[in-house]
Formats: structure tokens, C-alpha cells, sequence
């Protein structure tokens, strides 16, 4: 076989094998966001379309199967995130902006929603998603004199504890109104944050972007 078969084969080895990976994830995100994670692993693999066989290629348990579909969740959040605060030089615009955004993620994307909040209260702490960036902002709304916060991690603490129950909120009432409430919870935030009730609505009151980029593809509530 020749070097570029041989280069050739290898990228369509590759991508089947990164297809199949996505596919059980996708599968695994779905029985999470169902409440369905104690099923047979050849339950998985049928949700799938992917032979049992090919389960054992990826992962060792079904286990580490959901460990890898919540942080592909989470990694998903966080590309977001990244992709809508890009170019936003003050960093209270850019929590805000965040924070109203997640809120209206639960019912723009409710699948990858409950996969998310199935990690309970550690979201708060996570390394990966909304938290890390929550941070980073109050942090440097503090430096740059928009946040007064004297601690930014218990502030953190505060606004990712108003996120899961906004979220749970959200989802136990459909008939409630995701935007506005969103906003009335954000403006609350950035009024504990220090910022004035001037700035704090000018903020909340700021268009958001379409929402696409790293949910294409993804399941979506009905319109």
C-alpha cells in the first residue's frame, strides 16, 4: 500500500472511530437528560447504532461513558461561552451577557441543559462551563473598578447558586417567561456585584446574539 492509501486510510480509521465516540456521547446525553442512566450498556450501544464491541474501544464502564458525556456538555457550554463574550472589553458586559445567555440555553437546548445540571451544586465549583468564566469575570470587573465584591469567589458562589435554581425553576414551569426572568435574576446579580441600578439595567437591556456555533446539530425545544 502506498504512503498516501495508507495516510488516507488511517484519516477515515480516525474519523470513524471520533463518529463513533460522538455517537455513544449523544446517546448517553440523551438517557441523562431522561433521568435513564441505569440501563444495560447494550441499551446504550442500540440508542447509539454502534455494535457492543465498539463500546469497549472507547470506554471501560458505563460510568466513565456519562463522566465524558457530562464534560462534553460542559465543553460545549464553555465554547459558547467563549464564542460570546469574544471582543467585549468590559468584563461586567461580558458576565452579564453570559449569564443571561445560559439562562435562556435551558429551554434553546433542554437536553444538554439536564445533562449539565445533572452534576448538581459541583457545577459551581467546576473547572469546565459557565463557572470558570463567571469568575474570571467578577474577578476582572473588580480590578477594572465595575464589581465592588470584596471576595469574587463567594460572589461566585452566590450567582452560580441563583444559576441552579433559575435553571430548575425554568424547567419545572415552562409557562414562565425564560427571558425575563433571566434578566430580573442578572440585574439582581450585578446589583449585589456593586454596579449601579443605572448600569445594571443598561446591561440587561443589551441585545444578545443569535444562538448557533457549538449547539448546531444539537436537539432544540420547538419553536
Amino acid at each position: 500500500m502506498s504512503a498516501a492509501k495508507s495516510q488516507a486510510a488511517s484519516r477515515r480509521g480516525a474519523q470513524r472511530r471520533a463518529q463513533t465516540r460522538s455517537a455513544l456521547i449523544k446517546a448517553a446525553q440523551r438517557l441523562i437528560a431522561e433521568e435513564r442512566t441505569n440501563v444495560a450498556i447494550l441499551e446504550i450501544t442500540q440508542l447509539a447504532d454502534v455494535g457492543i464491541g465498539s463500546f469497549y474501544n472507547h470506554f471501560e464502564s458505563r460510568d466513565e461513558l456519562f463522566e465524558a458525556a457530562v464534560h462534553d456538555a460542559l465543553e460545549v457550554q464553555g465554547a459558547f461561552l467563549d464564542q460570546l463574550t469574544t471582543g467585549l472589553d468590559d468584563p461586567a458586559a461580558a458576565f452579564a451577557r453570559s449569564f443571561r445567555m445560559v439562562g435562556r440555553l435551558h429551554r434553546h437546548v433542554p437536553e444538554l441543559s439536564k445533562v449539565i445540571l445533572s452534576k448538581g451544586a459541583s457545577l459551581i465549583t467546576s473547572d469546565h462551563g459557565l463557572a470558570p468564566r463567571a469568575l474570571r469575570d467578577i474577578r476582572a470587573a473588580v480590578e477594572a473598578g465595575r464589581f465592588s465584591t470584596r471576595d469574587p469567589g463567594a460572589a461566585l458562589l452566590i450567582a452560580g447558586g441563583a444559576a441552579l435554581a433559575l435553571a430548575q425553576q425554568l424547567h419545572e414551569h415552562p409557562e414562565v417567561d425564560a427571558a425575563v426572568l433571566t434578566d430580573t435574576v442578572t440585574e439582581s446579580l450585578l446589583l449585589m456585584l456593586g454596579l449601579s441600578a443605572e448600569d445594571a439595567r443598561d446591561l440587561v437591556a443589551h441585545d444578545l446574539p443569535e444562538v448557533d456555533g457549538p449547539f448546531e446539530g444539537r436537539p432544540k425545544a420547538a419553536s
